[in-house]
């Protein structure tokens, strides 16, 4: 406020003496002037991008955002400034948004990344992916946790829970476990959540003689295959339905698993990730 009184006398008056009343420095006065001068500069781009996300829903994220900006009016705009401005006036996208990476000062098990994002395996349970999804629900928030082969891209185990303890990894695992009756050579891969560095999950890869494989720190694409099944599942079912409680998404969730598994045909090659998977047995 009192920069803005000094802003507007100005002329009348010397900015060196009203600093010196209002007990601000010079240097801060101009500091605020340059960035008022920046804001009027950038209002061409706030304009479009409040465009843009009333156009998409405010689904798209910074680099659609840019490819939004160029298609639509030939303006190449740095991903820096879009985020700057996104961030100010809280546009950001609202579904799929990659969660901030959290350092887990009491993690007990760290491990290698064996995937190397080799997401496309020919051979089922050479490589198993798994993560933990939030799923709202009125009033109150799930967790979900699943399990895939990267052969096919198989749901083999998932399991719906009320917190993100390490029993719901553990036990989902565990079911995919037996359910495939692996004696050895499989590597599972997962993020650096706290559940994954557990002692449990140790436990468990060992009695299963199971090789844990780990993304790198805050690096979601190294286990993108999941997070492209966790935001399939949300798009083609959980965001097209208002949910009240835990049977009704565990009813939805069931339903479109197994639609997935058995009824979803890729595009890469028309066949469902159980036929993918059978072939390649």
């Amino acid at each position: 406020m009192k920069y803005r009184v000094i802003e507007r006398f100005r002329g009348k008056y010397s900015v060196e003496a009203m600093c010196k009343v209002f007990e601000v420095s010079r240097s801060g006065y101009y500091a605020w002037r340059k960035r008022q001068g920046k804001e009027a500069k950038d209002q061409w781009l706030v304009d479009l991008i409040v465009e843009c996300q009333q156009h998409s829903k405010q689904t798209y994220g910074i680099r659609r955002v840019q490819s939004w900006l160029w298609r639509r009016k030939k303006k190449h705009v740095n991903l820096k400034a879009i985020l700057r401005v996104m961030r100010k006036l809280n546009l950001l996208s609202v579904i799929r948004r990659r969660r901030a990476y959290t350092r887990y000062q009491q993690a007990v098990h760290r491990y290698p990344n064996l995937l190397n994002r080799r997401f496309d395996q020919v051979r089922p349970n050479q490589f198993w992916v798994t993560d933990i999804t939030y799923i709202p629900i009125s009033g109150s928030m799930l967790y979900m946790c699943a399990v895939l082969d990267l052969c096919g891209k198989t749901v083999l185990a998932w399991k719906i829970g009320s917190d993100m303890s390490s029993s719901l990894v553990t036990d989902t695992i565990r079911e995919a476990l037996k359910q495939e009756k692996v004696t050895g050579g499989l590597a599972l891969h997962s993020d650096q959540g706290s559940q994954y560095t557990s002692q449990a999950y140790f436990d468990l890869t060992q009695e299963y003689h199971v090789s844990p494989s780990m993304s790198s720190p805050g690096c979601p694409y190294d286990n993108a295959a999941m997070e492209n099944f966790f935001g399939t599942l949300k798009t083609e079912c959980l965001y097209r339905t208002h949910f009240s409680s835990r049977p009704e998404v565990e009813q939805l969730v069931s339903e479109y698993i197994d639609f997935n598994n058995f009824e979803r045909i890729s595009l890469k090659n028309g066949l469902t990730p159980v036929e993918i998977r059978g072939m390649a047995a």
